[in-house]
Order: C-alpha cells, then structure tokens, then sequence
C-alpha cells in the first residue's frame, strides 16, 4: 500500500475530540499547592484512518509525545474524548481499558531505556502474553520466535539480554514487543531518533513492511522531517499544545498555510541546494512558556505576518483545500 494516498474507509478508526492533558504547576515544600497549569495538550481533534500513517511534527516541547501516551492513557486525559472501535477510551475504568491495551500499542524513543535490562529479549517479548493471558508456555516461545524472525532478528538470541544488542536491534525488540498482542493502532514515539542515521532508514523501512503485512495503523511522531515525509499518509503540525495544520502528507509539503509550517519545511534539507525556492525562514525568539500562553493564535510571538486580530482572536482549524485545515487567520 503507497502511503502517497489515503486508505479508503468510510469509518476512522480512532476520532480524538478535544483533547487535553494539563500538568499542575505546584509549589512549597511540605505543603504544595497548585499555582498553574501547563497546556501540553490543548484542545486537540483529529481522526486515523485505518491503514493509514498520520505523521505528528513540531519543536521540542511542542506537546507531541504528550499527545501519543494520552491517546493510550499512560497519561490520564484532563479532558476529551478518545473514540475508538465507537468506545470512549477516555471514560474507560481500569479493568475496562486494560481489555482493550490488546488493540494499541507504543513503541517508545529510547531502545536503552524501554528495554529491563535484567530480563532476556525472549522474557521482554514475551511479557504481553503473559499480562493479559490466553497463551501456554509452548504457544508463547513459539509466537516469541515468530515475531523475532517477523522484525529479523534471529530467533536463536532468545536468551540474550538487551546488553548484548546495538542500539537498531534493541529497536527492534521494542517493535517485536508492540506487536505481539496484534494490535490495530500503534504509536511510534520519535523511534529512531536515537538510532545511527545509517540505522534509521533500516527500522523505518522495517515498520513500512509490517504496515502492509499486517495491516497497521501507526501515529508517527517525529521531529525528523524528511522521515515523517518518508512514511506519513497524512501530517499534524503542533505548536504549543495545539494543531496548527493538518494535510495530506503531498499536500502540505507542496502547498503550506500556516507560517509555522512554512518555516518547519523551510528547514527540510535538501540535496541538491539549487532547488530551495527560499532560503530558509529563521523564527525569531523561543515558543512562549506553555504554563502561560499568549491571547489570540500562540503563534503571533514568533510571526512575521502577525496582525491585530491574531493577538486578540484565537484561530481555529479550517478548510484550506481537500482534507487540508490550518488555524490561521491570513489564510
């Protein structure tokens, strides 16, 4: 399946309406009180296709990896909806969520940190069939061996600890781990970023092939550009705890609305330098403190098109084109 194209579905598979996750800002010593909030997430709506790979881009600290681990709730949402399968995961109590941990599953950024360092690649990979049941201790090995040699790792290092690994096939571990309770919807939170470039296209393509065996549906977070353009059916762009654009992955790199995103893909290098349109757009200053967002667009601090309304009004996500919307009021 090309992911130049969405799926066709007539249903998303995962609506999130609204979502927000704020952090409390507490201080004293002994008796800690609550001074503020900071917005990570802010209000937040987008659907997934299935099938299909939404791309999630923007600055550190922009709320993008918040955003995945609340739509698993390994944050617990401050508010709004995550609907799945036509279930409110958000209003789910514990052991009703846990049922459905089968279907979502995360991959996370850091192979050395995800990975318990005591338990063996077999133990790791394992440990899903044993949390949520079903399987003997015959069916579980023979599954492990199966997913091993499904991410391509042989299946022999069973018994290896994380220690023995580099840092791709650690990686690897951690994806083999995600699929083992064949989940629908998985969440790639940055999951090569710490990975050798010359590793990176290898575990990229690695998850490009499992999609089309299996059928996944992946949120692919990433601050790497090219890499989101690589493997992205369609693209969110956040800036401060919110969505400031979200297109078709072709759509947006050729026809950017809001500012912000023009000044993110003005950064996306390329190889031959003769065929930059532009020279680069340098946003002046750092994103406003999330605890205390400006009035009106959040992007007005750093905006070289800002005008009056943009510090009042804050703008909303529209139609810009076909499955194109961008919050901003030049456009």
């Amino acid at each position: 399946m090309s992911t130049s194209a969405l799926p066709p579905a007539a249903e998303p598979l995962i609506r999130v309406e609204r979502l927000s996750k704020h952090f409390p800002v507490r201080k004293g010593l002994i008796f800690k009180r609550t001074v503020g909030w900071i917005r990570a997430v802010d209000d937040v709506s987008f659907e997934i296709l299935p099938g299909e790979t939404l791309g999630v881009v923007g600055e550190s600290g922009c709320g993008k990896s918040t955003l995945g681990r609340t739509m698993l709730r390994l944050y617990e949402p401050t508010s709004g909806r995550i609907v799945m399968d036509g279930i409110d995961l958000a209003s789910l109590d514990r052991k009703e969520l846990a049922s459905k941990r089968r279907s979502m599953q995360m991959i996370f950024q850091d192979p050395y940190a995800s990975l318990d360092p005591r338990m063996t690649v077999g133990s790791i990979i394992g440990e899903p069939f044993l949390i949520h049941g079903g399987d003997g201790r015959a069916a579980v090995r023979a599954r492990v061996a199966e997913l091993m040699r499904l991410v391509e790792l042989n299946p022999t290092f069973v018994n290896r600890y994380p220690h023995e690994f580099s840092g791709g096939q650690r990686q690897r571990i951690g994806i083999a781990r995600a699929l083992a309770l064949n989940p629908k919807v998985v969440v790639c939170d940055e999951p090569i970023s710490a990975l050798d470039v010359s590793i990176q296209a290898q575990v990229t393509n690695l998850l490009k092939g499992l999609q089309q065996r299996l059928g996944l549906t992946y949120v692919f977070i990433s601050h790497d550009l090219s890499m989101v353009r690589y493997i992205s059916t369609r693209i969110a762009v956040m800036y401060l705890g919110r969505i400031v654009e979200i297109a078709p992955r072709d759509r947006l790199f050729a026809s950017p609305c809001h500012p912000y995103t023009k000044a993110l893909l003005s950064a996306v290098c390329t190889p031959d330098l003769s065929k930059r349109d532009d020279e680069g757009i340098v946003l002046e200053g750092d994103p406003p403190n999330p605890a205390n967002p400006p009035k009106g667009c959040r992007f007005n601090t750093r905006c070289a098109f800002a005008f009056k309304r943009c510090f009042e009004e804050e703008p909303r996500l529209a139609e810009r084109g076909p499955e194109h919307r961008a919050a901003c009021h030049l456009t």
